[in-house]
């Protein structure tokens, strides 16, 4: 221990003055971090381990929550159902985002007009998108339907069919993705314009300078996206407590639901911290695949230059 205060010992009054105003100036976050993020994990982590409802203590039990989830149905139908909320959310978000951005990086009059119309439903609460997407979708007299019979189609029941509540849901959510337009606009605007004028004059058309250019260029921006837009996706929960409560059939249960459900009405709160940590572990395993993979589709100038 004096080995290690030795070299703070060793400092100049002006050195210490400033190594205190470090932990002085950090301090707020530290206990933030450990209060709110370190010491709740390390909670659930142990409750995992027990049978806990609220107004009771934990007894032990080991790992017999986790191998309960691997026999509880609700648990494969929450994964399933979210995992093909996954698949079409945040693909299909991302080639939305993309073409908005391009879109948007044009030089045409009040395109900052359209920025922000394009980013302010990322700003509007969860809940109010919710319920808008609740009169869009309703089978009744929803938008949607009712344009739809304006040309002879019967609309589908969208929140109210096991087939199409999921696929509502997906849409719903390619609606929220001004904050990804804000971040691919920036990084269109940080390519080269010399690489699209060379190209033009090699006679290079616009979906070659696409391909060959925008995607490359623009690989890290949707690395980055990517990344967040699984651990986002995974994590759906307002949109399906809204608009279908996990119905019907359980066909929108998507995990978090699924862990909100035994946590606070089936009070179970041991079960749903493992079904936590169980999450935490296949975001993170994705997120591993996904950094590890980038090296083969994630185009870095810097390090196309050191080689």
């Amino acid at each position: 221990m004096a080995a290690r205060l030795r070299p703070f010992a060793n400092m100049s009054a002006s050195a210490r003055r400033e190594a205190l105003t470090f932990y002085v100036l950090i301090s707020p976050w530290l206990l933030g971090f450990i209060i709110f993020i370190a010491y709740p994990m390390v909670r659930s982590l142990y409750l995992a381990l027990t049978q806990y409802q609220i107004g009771r203590e934990p007894v032990f039990v080991g790992f017999d929550n986790f191998s309960r989830l691997f026999q509880d149905p609700d648990f494969w139908q929450s994964l399933r159902v979210t995992g093909l909320y996954v698949l079409g959310s945040v693909p299909g978000s991302t080639v939305i985002a993309i073409g908005v951005a391009m879109l948007l990086a044009q030089n045409i009059r009040g395109v900052s007009i359209w920025r922000t119309i394009y980013f302010l439903p990322s700003v509007v609460a969860p809940i109010a998108v919710a319920v808008l997407w609740f009169y869009v979708f309703n089978p009744q007299y929803g938008l949607i339907n009712t344009l739809l019979g304006y040309i002879g189609i019967k609309g589908p029941g969208w929140i109210t069919s096991e087939d199409w509540a999921l696929p509502s849901l997906v849409f719903m959510s390619w609606w929220t993705v001004g904050g990804q337009v804000i971040i691919y606009l920036a990084g269109l605007k940080n390519i080269p314009k010399e690489y699209y004028e060379v190209a033009q004059i090699d006679g290079a058309g616009s979906w070659a300078r696409f391909w060959n250019i925008t995607v490359p260029m623009l690989s890290p921006t949707i690395f980055f996206n990517v990344v967040l837009g699984f651990i986002g996706a995974f994590q759906v929960f307002d949109g399906p407590l809204i608009l279908t409560n996990g119905g019907p059939n359980k066909a929108t249960l998507t995990y978090m639901l699924n862990l909100y459900r035994e946590a606070f009405q089936m009070g179970s709160l041991g079960y749903a911290s493992a079904l936590a940590w169980v999450l935490f572990l296949i975001i993170m395993a994705l997120t591993v695949v996904i950094i590890r993979s980038s090296s083969l589709w994630v185009y870095y100038e810097t390090e196309r230059e050191r080689a």
